[in-house]
C-alpha cells in the first residue's frame, strides 16, 4: 500500500512541475503549485520525514521531469563479483552511484568503480537497464532507472574509498546482506547468469 501511495505522489509530484514549466498564466502556475505542495505533503505522510527536507529532496528541480539514472558497475574475478561495503547503511552493492551531468555512463562507471572500489576498468557492455519500480527495492521518493554495465578490470587493486568501508569479490553463494536500495539479490543473480552465458541478450524492463 505504501508503494502505491508512493507512486501516486510520484506522479502528482511530475504533472505538478511539468505544469510549472510550461503553464501560461499566474492561475495555471497557482493551481500546480498546489499539486505539487499536496505531492510533497504525502510524501512526508509516508515517510515521517519534515515537510522542508522532503522539498528539497523531492520537489527541489524544475524544468520537465525525468527519472533518475543509478549506474552499477559489474566486475568478475574468477567466478565472483566485486561488491564494496556501503558507508551510508552497512551493507554491499555494486560500486555505482547517480550519473553525473558531462560524463558518459560508460565514463560514469569508470569513476564511480575507482572511487569506491580502487580498480581502474575498461566498460564493456551493457547487461541491463532497469526500472526500479519492477524490483524488489524498498519505497523511494525517486523514480529511477537502473543501468548494469559489465566492465574489466585493467589495472588497480581493490581498497576502500570515501563511500565505502570495504571492497572484495564474492561468489553467488556467499553473497553479504545487500544495500536492497541499490541492488537486489535477484538482480546478482541475473548479473551471474551474464557470467554463465556470455551471449546472453540485454535486458530491458
Amino acid at each position: 500500500m505504501i508503494n502505491k501511495w508512493l507512486a501516486y505522489a510520484q506522479r502528482i509530484q511530475s504533472i505538478a512541475q511539468a505544469g510549472l514549466t510550461y503553464a501560461q498564466n499566474d492561475y495555471d502556475v497557482e493551481r500546480y503549485q498546489e499539486l505539487r505542495d499536496m505531492s510533497v505533503s504525502m510524501m512526508a505522510d509516508l515517510s515521517g520525514a519534515e515537510i522542508t527536507l522532503i522539498q528539497n529532496l523531492f520537489a527541489s528541480e524544475t524544468g520537465y521531469q525525468t527519472p533518475k539514472v543509478d549506474i552499477r558497475g559489474v566486475v568478475f574475478q574468477e567466478g565472483k563479483i566485486l561488491m564494496v561495503h556501503e558507508k551510508i547503511d552497512g551493507h554491499w552493492s555494486l560500486p555505482g552511484g547517480w550519473a553525473d551531468i558531462g560524463y558518459s555512463p560508460g565514463e560514469v562507471v569508470v569513476k564511480e568503480v575507482q572511487e569506491e572500489a580502487g580498480l581502474i576498468v575498461k566498460p564493456i557492455r551493457l547487461l541491463a537497464l532497469f526500472d526500479k519500480k519492477c524490483h524488489p527495492h524498498p519505497p523511494s521518493p525517486y523514480y529511477t532507472y537502473k543501468l548494469f554495465i559489465l566492465c574489466e578490470a585493467i589495472s588497480g587493486s581493490i581498497q576502500a574509498g570515501m563511500e565505502t568501508h570495504g571492497v572484495g569479490f564474492f561468489g553467488r553463494e556467499e553473497l553479504p546482506p545487500l544495500s536492497v536500495e541499490r541492488n537486489t539479490a535477484s538482480q546478482i543473480a541475473t548479473m551471474f547468469e551474464f557470467l554463465d552465458n556470455p551471449q546472453k541478450t540485454v535486458m530491458l524492463d
